[in-house]
């Protein structure tokens, strides 16, 4: 019997390895393809805490099959979200909730956004209260910075008399009601309590 010659060996080394990698990368592949889409979620930090924002809601731009209803019905009530149905292709309808994150004056929010959410039309509705109780809502959106901004912050202070208390993050779709009058509407939705 004959040794077989080296180039022989590594070539049947090199052949082996080929099908391990080939068979590897297709079985990732796979995996890929067949994950289930998640629903993509901010980060929130201020004064040291960084915390995941997962949607208070998410739906469809038709506003069907939603993935994230509110927890609560009580927090769907006069919203869009009330009364709408959860993706039938969904196993379980996951249900969405507040996150609760302390922002002391003088400090400010941070928010982290994905790439999918950066690159939409956001808006974020920021939520403030005077030292005698009073809310003023105000409003930023993707227009007001830079393009493709990944990460935007808030003042949790802009004025002394004016303190950040809530934030809510949307996706906005224009609708119209029965009269024909068009206004804009969330799709999807992550909610921040600040206090």
């Amino acid at each position: 019997m004959t040794k077989p010659k080296t180039r022989i060996v590594l070539a049947l080394v090199a052949a082996a390895l080929f099908v391990v990698v080939a068979a590897t990368v297709s079985v990732l592949v796979v995996a890929v393809r067949d994950a289930p889409e998640h629903t993509p979620e901010l980060t929130a930090y201020a004064k040291g805490t960084t915390v995941d924002v997962a949607p208070f809601a998410y739906c469809a731009v038709s506003m069907r099959d939603c993935k994230v209803l509110p927890e609560r019905p009580a927090d769907a009530e006069g919203t869009v979200f009330a009364g709408l149905p959860c993706d039938p292709n969904v196993s379980e309808c996951k249900r969405g909730r507040t996150v609760d994150l302390e922002v002391p004056p003088d400090y400010p929010l941070q928010l982290s956004l994905p790439k999918k959410v950066a690159d939409a039309p956001w808006l974020a509705q920021l939520v403030y209260v005077t030292s005698n109780g009073e809310k003023v809502d105000q409003v930023v959106s993707r227009h007001d910075y830079p393009e493709g901004a990944l990460a935007i912050t808030i003042d949790s202070h802009p004025t002394p008399e004016l303190r950040l208390i809530g934030v809510e993050l949307q996706l906005p779709i224009l609708a119209r009601d029965e009269t024909g009058r068009e206004f804009y509407v969330p799709h999807a939705a992550w909610s921040i309590s600040t206090v």
